[in-house]
């Protein structure tokens, strides 16, 4: 046990502090694999033993290592069409959640970006929170998500988001922990929960990415993810449309149609492509452009683990891992004319065009290893203060 905690980097009283505790990890919905699912997979590692409860569950939708858990269901999934349109639903998760029985469980973690840390666990339990994002349709981004809604939930959403905020703040203290994914999450966990949180990034898989040759580094420009309004997809089309260099746009989503109606003839849309050609885009672009206000984004850390740099909106968790000059360039304003002269920028820095090897060392900090490392620091302190908790009470009690 020992051996294996050295080699992992993880606290070497970490196993035996932790082998006997009943653990649950609460994740809002599991009907995909993305960053937050990535988090569950890196949380199963180190808490083998734990149950996962959620929402909605489909098997066929993640991975085999999430397949071999108990998985417990609130009774969301019972609704009619739940897996499909479990967002609906979203008014009746703070209930579904308080239902769930936690009095087995000696640690909950919940994984927070939709409802999840409301559960009610035992008074001595430790409920600890790895916080992805506070519900953004909720809070920051609840205007965002109203204008593009339909005429009903337009005029639903005012009613639904207040009773929502007062629940999610309510339930903030019910978390003995929070940790975030980035400084930026941080920072609006203490802006809507006045609460205290620990930075610990995401993991990424970057071993799983490599660099290629500079001269198989073609002189196209790459945008990747979900195509939908809020990451600003069509501030990219704009920009390369009117610059004319060439871009290469892989994913799809809900407003593809539309950019694809306004992208100039230089602007070339691949969809969805397997794991292996996504591979093959990062490595050969010249550079990513991430042009949305996103919470941590694993898309630039993936392609700077395979050596090209990062053109990012400086703002969000981009200025957590986009280092100017280090491991890409930042633009201020989400306009035409400030990205394409962080573009310009960019491509006068042939030293950064070509620093494939430092680009790659920098996002090795964000490597699955050490998140294991800090969640699992994280947690044995989150144990250790709620021991002196209880130490400082019993001694009041016998001074008193």
């Amino acid at each position: 046990m020992t051996a294996k905690a050295q080699d992992t980097g993880l606290p070497l009283d970490f196993a035996t502090r932790t082998s006997g505790l009943k653990v649950a990890i609460v994740h809002y919905w599991l009907i995909n694999m993305r960053g937050g699912e990535k988090v569950v997979e890196s949380l199963l590692d180190l808490f083998p033993q734990a149950v996962i409860i959620t929402h909605v569950y489909d098997p066929d939708k993640v991975s085999e290592r999430i397949r071999k858990q108990e998985v417990r269901e609130t009774f969301i999934s019972r609704l009619p069409g739940a897996r499909k349109h479990y967002q609906k639903y979203l008014p009746f998760m703070p209930y579904a959640l308080e239902q769930m029985d936690m009095q087995e469980f000696d640690l909950v973690i919940s994984s927070e970006s939709g409802p999840a840390k409301g559960i009610v666990q035992r008074p001595d339990a430790v409920h600890l929170c790895y916080c992805h994002s506070p519900m953004r349709y909720i809070w920051d981004h609840y205007h965002i998500y109203r204008a593009s809604a339909g005429r009903l939930a337009r005029f639903a959403m005012p009613m639904i988001a207040h009773k929502l905020r007062i629940w999610d703040v309510a339930t903030a203290a019910r978390v003995d922990g929070f940790a975030a994914n980035s400084a930026f999450v941080a920072q609006r966990i203490r802006a809507f929960y006045r609460r205290d949180a620990d930075v610990i990034y995401p993991p990424v898989s970057v071993s799983e990415f490599s660099a290629v040759p500079k001269e198989d580094v073609g002189e196209h420009y790459l945008m990747a993810g979900e195509l939908v309004s809020y990451k600003r997809p069509d501030l990219a089309i704009d920009a390369f449309t009117t610059s004319g260099r060439k871009l290469v746009v892989v994913g799809d989503g809900e407003v593809r149609a539309q950019l694809e109606e306004r992208a100039g003839d230089n602007i070339t849309f691949l969809g969805r492509v397997p794991f292996e050609q996504l591979k093959h885009q990062f490595a050969t672009c010249r550079a990513l452009v991430f042009p949305g206000e996103e919470d941590f984004g694993i898309v630039p850390v993936e392609v700077m683990a395979s050596g090209r740099p990062v053109v990012a909106y400086g703002r969000g968790g981009a200025l957590d891992t986009v280092h100017e000059g280090i491991s890409g360039v930042c633009f201020e304003a989400q306009t035409i004319e400030s990205l394409n002269a962080a573009i310009e920028r960019l491509e006068s820095d042939t030293d950064l065009l070509d620093a494939a090897d430092r680009i790659q060392a920098h996002a090795a900090r964000f490597d699955e290893a050490l998140f294991k490392e800090r969640f699992a620091r994280f947690t044995l302190r989150s144990f250790e203060a709620q021991s002196a908790a209880r130490d400082k009470a019993h001694a009041a009690l016998d001074d008193s």
